[in-house]
């Protein structure tokens, strides 16, 4: 009896613990922003993995796990999952580089700065990279929809200018240096090593995803990039 009893009491407690779990997936199913991030997050995955053509949104749905009429509520269809993940990457690293508070350093470490934190974040997020080639791939036809991506920018653009600015005041930098070929300039040194970084390891034999390789190749970006605009 006193086995059957005990028998009884576990089922108990195994049919009220799953109740539990049930009650907290609804009540999660219910929270809109999270339900929102955990699309976008399994959107970027698949994007970044198997681009535009390439991904399915029955595997986003189960990457989510969710079902494709929440992914549908949320985003609209397909190519509007796309263009919320682009527009989130590169949000992402936008208000990464806010942090960086370029107004307030001396403008040479501003810059190394700059260039720095653009290379380690592709370096931590090589599916930005993989996106930004799809996107490519597709003339930025998807992008050119965002109504948020100029505006985005354009705090990136200004912190520029005005560290490039007081560069030229203080006789560090050259005059009129425009932002955007600076920015060119540190995000092409950055994306070109990483998307060619298998076939030059071939070809130079030597190990560029090594880490002291890739530390170097930061610091190589810092060098060039204050090369190209001092005085």
């Amino acid at each position: 009896m006193a086995g059957r009893a005990r028998q009884e009491t576990e089922n108990k407690a195994q049919a009220d613990a799953g109740k539990t779990m049930d009650k907290r997936s609804r009540k999660a199913s219910r929270n809109p922003q999270r339900t929102h991030a955990t699309i976008l997050d399994a959107a970027t995955e698949e994007f970044a993995a198997h681009g535009f053509g390439g991904a399915r949104v029955d595997a986003i749905a189960a990457r989510a796990q969710t079902n494709k009429r929440m992914l549908y509520h949320y985003f609209g269809d397909k190519e509007g999952l796309y263009l919320a993940v682009l527009e989130a990457s590169y949000a992402t690293i936008r208000n990464a580089e806010k942090q960086l508070n370029l107004a307030h350093r001396h403008p040479e470490e501003g810059m190394r700065e700059l260039a720095l934190f653009t290379w380690r974040h592709f370096l931590a997020h090589p599916e930005f990279l993989s996106l930004l080639a799809t996107e490519n791939l597709h003339h930025a036809h998807y992008l050119q929809r965002s109504g948020r991506i100029s505006a985005m920018h354009s705090h990136l653009i200004d912190e520029l200018s005005d560290v490039l600015r007081r560069g030229e005041v203080l006789g560090i930098f050259r005059p009129a240096v425009d932002p955007i070929s600076v920015y060119l300039t540190i995000a092409a040194l950055g994306f070109f090593y990483l998307s060619n970084r298998h076939t030059l390891s071939t070809i130079f034999a030597r190990k560029l995803t090594a880490p002291d390789a890739l530390n170097d190749w930061g610091e190589h970006i810092v060098a060039v990039t204050l090369a190209s605009i001092r005085a």
